[in-house]
């Protein structure tokens, strides 16, 4: 009975891990995408498992869970410090070329204001992005931070989707956008660097694929790579950030990274899992930080529990143009191009539910 319980399980995580390889946009498929150290560590105790049962089932089970293990890993490594690292380590000083931004979704209902606040104060970041703040949250946030983060873009909603970035430099013609979904913001502005230099920020936070959110990720998808293919056709130095409510090792992402050419400074660093916070087992990378190549990293971290379902991001990343020759951006081909178009396409003409 137990060898046949356990070639069920191993067969199950196999066709888990199979399904995220179909091009489907519904929320079932796309979230098999999240939990795949999950779906990794179970296959590796269903396989320790096995080699107590007697064959045949033992060699089904064995093998479907080997399987899975195998693909789920070449998944999931590249974030994790065996793997080279695909933005390069800053140099000592260069201080008037670095930026350190700080990402925090704060979850609407949450009231621990003053948490963030004192992790804002301890840190001192240049950008600081919020994500589900409302008019309660700006409040707060423009008493604490209006002196010091003189230069704000302020969008708040009680929907969940409402965004606030306070800055310590000056931002260059900021804009909000709702590029997909009418109800959906995200900030696009150039940042005035203490050497002079202005970089570009894209600041978004797209609805997950997921129960009472969206059926399907077709308009995350859609909203990731028009801002993707933006980044292509303008090539400057650029940073996107946010809760993308996508996983760095998804279809989704990766294939954003190529169209855009954009590098992610997880990679042969680590996870930084940021959600959810309060499920130490149930945990994966939803809250980003990419970089164009003119960027070195300086430090990346995540920050203590501030009472929402996210931990915060901090990162320090380093203009240096004259290092960008060190990276391998990524690249998309033909197909992917053309993929991309017809997702940003099929978002913007297909129906949205209500």
């Amino acid at each position: 009975m137990l060898s046949i319980l356990l070639t069920g399980v191993a067969v199950l995580l196999l066709a888990t891990t199979l399904l995220p390889r179909l091009p489907l946009t519904w929320w079932f498929v796309r979230s098999c995408e999240f939990p795949r150290l999950q779906f990794a560590a179970l296959a590796a105790v269903v396989a320790g498992l096995a080699t107590l049962t007697a064959p045949p089932w033992s060699w089904w089970s064995l093998a479907a869970s080997l399987a899975t293990l195998g693909l789920q890993a070449s998944r999931i490594l590249p974030w994790t410090p065996f793997w080279p690292r695909q933005v390069k380590d800053a140099d000592a000083g260069q201080a008037p070329r670095c930026l350190t931004l700080m990402i925090a979704n704060v979850l609407t209902p949450n009231r621990h204001a003053k948490t963030l606040i004192d992790l804002i104060h301890a840190h001192q970041p240049d950008l600081v992005l919020t994500l589900e703040s409302d008019a309660w949250w700006q409040e707060r946030l423009d008493a604490a931070l209006a002196r010091e983060w003189p230069h704000a873009v302020r969008v708040p909603l009680d929907n969940l989707y409402g965004m606030h970035l306070y800055s310590r430099r000056p931002l260059v013609d900021p804009e909000v956008r709702w590029l997909i979904q009418p109800d959906i913001p995200s900030i696009h502005t150039g940042v005035a660097l203490p050497s002079g230099d202005v970089i570009r920020l894209h600041a978004l936070h797209p609805r997950p694929p997921a129960p009472g959110e969206s059926e399907e990720s077709l308009w995350r998808d859609a909203e990731l790579l028009l801002v993707g293919k933006a980044i292509h056709e303008h090539p400057e130095p650029t940073l996107v950030a946010g809760d993308l409510n996508d996983v760095a090792w998804s279809r989704t992402t990766r294939l954003f990274c190529r169209v855009s050419g954009m590098l992610d400074p997880r990679r042969g660093r680590g996870m930084f899992s940021t959600f959810h916070a309060d499920y130490p087992l149930l945990r994966w990378p939803l809250d980003h930080v990419f970089a164009s190549e003119h960027f070195t990293l300086k430090a990346m971290q995540r920050l203590p529990h501030i009472g929402s379902d996210h931990f915060p991001m901090l990162a320090t990343l380093c203009y240096r143009p004259s290092r960008a020759d060190e990276h391998e951006p990524p690249e998309a081909g033909g197909a992917e191009h053309r993929d991309a178009r017809a997702t940003i396409e099929e978002g913007k003409e297909r129906e949205q539910p209500d």
